[in-house]
């Protein structure tokens, strides 16, 4: 696919434009590149206001409609360089050699480790100052608003998928998985051992008796060993926070204790197996633990977070682990089937002697007017609850698939 169209994005609050550390650096691009600032800042309140309309993006080029204060409409058009056919030989043999920078693509997710090999390979996947080429039909011959706006919305995109970015380096989603999975097809078909002569059925049947039993599970572990202890003085690699280190070794060893349990628990061969997390998940789960306060930084760096949105990540992991934290950071509109699902959980929560409270639907978001309370509709059903505390709102609860039970202890307080 050589060309992805987008719709136009809604209008943003007070939230900044990229949260991840690629979308940023995308911005960070933006302003280097535009001569003046002004500008730049013009641009970031059309794209605020949703000015910016449906967004083609094919390689070197992103295309948009954006509407000046006026209404006006100019087609604007940012430029960036398309990597050589070189260059992607030399970054799709890099992912190909690297199990976790395809599992982190795959994940929609840019670890900065990747595009430091990228680079150190010659191949520069992010762009740097002189790299977004504007062209307008304002005529403007710098960055004007309508190009910087476009810029501030397609970081929003970035932060969804880096795959965009790939794309306006040249190379679409489909063909790059393509292309990496020829790779490593040739890359275990080098390496697969012949196969091992096999063993006349008579021999294995008359050997079936000879097979000594399965050895007894092992004792289960009530807690986890303790950890060594990891100073200044302790010799470790270049570069290696001991610390962290040594945070890093606590938590192994208590999922270790707890998947043997759970091995060991009665049923568990009939447990569907949970979906593996992905890094951002991981580095909140970990949060959750409880770190050492520059550990705990070192985590909301990798996922790109902030102090505050780490902590509410931790409070939403706290109330349900991966599906909560989802609630938290999707926003998307139920139409068809889920909408009329949780208009139908919503008629039938609350008794006809009971007084429903009015609620404003914005998106998967229901809040109870006139209070700071908030339920939020998830993919799986279920309701979340969420109370406004300092001007955003946070997690309050758990799942609940009866809405009135969700609500019932916010509004008591409330």
């Amino acid at each position: 696919m050589s060309e992805r169209t987008f719709d136009a994005l809604p209008p943003v609050g007070g939230r900044g434009f990229a949260q991840s550390w690629w979308g940023r650096a995308w911005l960070k691009a933006l302003e280097d590149t535009a001569l003046d600032g002004q500008q730049v800042k013009s641009g970031r309140q059309h794209a605020r206001a949703g000015a910016v309309g449906a967004m083609s993006v094919r390689p070197g080029r992103i295309t948009a409609l954006v509407h000046d204060r006026d209404g006006t409409p100019y087609r604007s058009d940012v430029l960036i360089h398309q990597l050589s056919a070189a260059d992607w030989d030399r970054f799709l043999d890099l992912v190909a050699g690297h199990a976790g920078h395809i599992a982190a693509l795959l994940d929609r997710d840019m670890p900065p480790h990747l595009v430091e090999d990228a680079a150190a390979a010659g191949v520069e996947l992010l762009p740097g100052i002189g790299d977004l080429e504007p062209e307008c039909g304002c005529d403007a011959w710098d960055h004007c608003p309508h190009t910087a706006a476009l810029c501030h919305q397609v970081a929003r995109l970035l932060d969804q998928d880096p795959f965009v970015l790939l794309l306006m380096r040249g190379r679409g989603e489909r063909q790059l998985l393509e292309e990496l999975q020829a790779r490593n097809t040739a890359r275990t078909t080098a390496h697969t051992p012949e196969p091992p002569a096999g063993v006349p059925a008579g021999e294995a049947f008359a050997a079936r008796g000879l097979v000594p039993p399965l050895p007894a599970p092992p004792p289960p572990v009530e807690a986890p060993g303790r950890p060594p202890v990891l100073t200044g003085d302790t010799p470790t690699a270049a570069g290696i926070d001991a610390e962290a280190l040594q945070f890093l070794i606590a938590d192994a060893a208590e999922r270790a204790r707890r998947l043997l349990a759970e091995a060991l628990a009665a049923g568990h061969e009939l447990t569907p197996v949970p979906e593996a997390l992905t890094l951002r998940q991981d580095a909140v789960r970990m949060a959750a633990t409880g770190p050492p306060e520059r550990v705990a930084a070192r985590l909301a760096t990798g996922c790109g977070y902030g102090p505050s949105e780490l902590a509410r990540a931790v409070r939403a992991w706290g109330y349900g682990g991966p599906a909560a934290l989802a609630v938290l950071e999707e926003e998307w509109a139920p139409e068809g089937e889920d909408l009329a699902r949780a208009r139908d959980g919503l008629a039938g929560a609350w008794q006809e002697d009971e007084s429903a409270p009015r609620l404003r639907a914005t998106r998967n978001h229901w809040t109870v007017v006139g209070t700071g309370v908030q339920l939020r509709y998830g993919r799986d059903g279920g309701w979340w609850p969420y109370r406004k505390e300092g001007g955003r709102w946070q997690p309050a609860g758990s799942r609940d698939r009866d809405p009135a039970a969700a609500l019932a202890n916010l509004l008591a307080e409330s």
